[in-house]
C-alpha cells in the first residue's frame, strides 16, 4: 500500500475475501481526488507490482477514471473517485470480510 500512499491516495483499506468469494482473495480498494490522480496512483501501484513480477491479467476503467479497477489474480485493486467509493460501496457489499490492518507510514 506504499504505492497508493506515495500518491496520497486516501481511506486505503485491505479486505480479506478468502472463503467469502471464489473469484479473488483481497480486495485493495483506495480513494484519490480526481482522474489524473487516480490514473497516477494504479500507475504507481502497476509499476511497484511489475519491479516484483506482478503483472495484471486486466485493467478496467483507467480512461474515465472514476473506477480503476486492476485484476491480479489473487487481490484486486479498487482506485476510487469519492463520488465512485460511495455510490458502489464495496465495504457494505462485501461486509462480511475481514478487515487487513495495515502498517503504520
Amino acid at each position: 500500500m506504499r504505492a497508493a500512499r506515495e500518491k496520497h491516495a486516501t481511506e486505503i483499506k485491505v479486505l480479506n475475501l478468502t472463503g467469502i468469494t471464489s473469484f479473488t482473495d483481497y480486495f485493495v480498494i483506495c480513494t484519490g481526488a480526481n482522474t489524473r490522480q487516480n490514473q497516477a496512483i494504479t500507475d504507481e501501484i502497476g509499476q511497484q507490482l511489475k519491479r516484483r513480477g506482478e503483472l495484471p491479467t486486466s485493467v478496467e476503467g483507467y480512461e474515465q477514471g472514476e473506477w480503476v479497477l486492476s485484476d491480479y489474480g489473487d487481490f484486486l485493486v479498487h482506485v476510487f473517485s469519492a463520488k465512485a467509493r460511495e455510490y458502489y460501496s464495496l465495504e457494505r457489499l462485501w461486509r462480511d470480510a475481514k478487515n487487513i490492518a495495515l502498517p503504520a507510514e
